[in-house]
């Protein structure tokens, strides 16, 4: 059990408490346990000075003096402190992700797939950094940077959905990270061009489908030269 700090500014004031990360993290999803949560008997200005809120403050900016009625807010709201090895595993595991989405969706010279071990040895020697963005979005450029050491090509399908207007804010999010166009009709539908990688087709047209009830109409179109 890692504790570390959960803070929030509001009205000009700061409000720390000391929380369970793992369960602290899964009341920010919705799922947790605030009770087990929260480690603190109290809300702090300062958590490692121990200065106390006064319940004048906490009404005024949380409606409520109950420590878990406002942690949940503070957790909720504010910011959760996370630890190296968190942040090391969280690295990690979106690493083991990009490389099973390239295994997936990537080939040789001879079109033939890499391995798990050669993929990892190249990231190594270009210098491959993993950021904060989903791993499909970081996708095209690591490939791009995979090409200067191996030659390595990305399978994409190149598609364009029209999405009936009722649905259209409901997926517009799905879209961004592979969206090349888009084009807004006259009846409120959306037009909209996407470069998606071979391996996740079947997962992403799923999630369009459930949302739409299979309204969406696809085309796949030419790749271009």
């Amino acid at each position: 059990m890692a504790v570390v700090t959960a803070r929030l500014k509001a009205k000009g004031k700061h409000f720390e408490l000391k929380v369970d990360l793992d369960e602290a993290l899964k009341v920010r999803d919705g799922k947790g346990d605030i009770i087990s949560a929260v480690q603190s008997p109290g809300v702090y200005y300062d958590v490692d000075k121990g200065t106390n809120v006064s319940n004048a403050d906490l009404q005024a900016v949380f409606n409520s003096t109950d420590l878990y009625e406002v942690a949940k807010h503070i957790i909720q709201k504010g910011e959760v402190q996370k630890t190296q090895e968190f942040r090391d595993a969280q690295q990690e595991a979106k690493r083991r992700q990009i490389i099973t989405i390239l295994i997936k969706n990537t080939s040789d010279q001879h079109n033939k797939p890499y391995t798990e071990e050669r993929l990892k040895r190249a990231m190594e020697e270009a210098k491959i950094h993993i950021d904060s963005r989903t791993a499909e979005q970081q996708i095209p450029e690591i490939v791009s940077k995979l090409k200067q050491v191996i030659p390595i090509k990305l399978e994409t399908k190149r598609i364009k959905l029209t999405i009936p207007a009722q649905f259209t804010g409901q997926v517009y999010g799905l879209l961004q990270e592979f969206k090349e166009s888009e084009e807004w009709l006259s009846n409120g539908s959306l037009q909209a061009v996407l470069n998606i990688q071979s391996g996740m087709q079947i997962d992403f047209y799923d999630k369009i489908n459930h949302i739409t009830h299979g309204a969406v109409h696809s085309e796949e179109l030419p790749q271009k030269q």
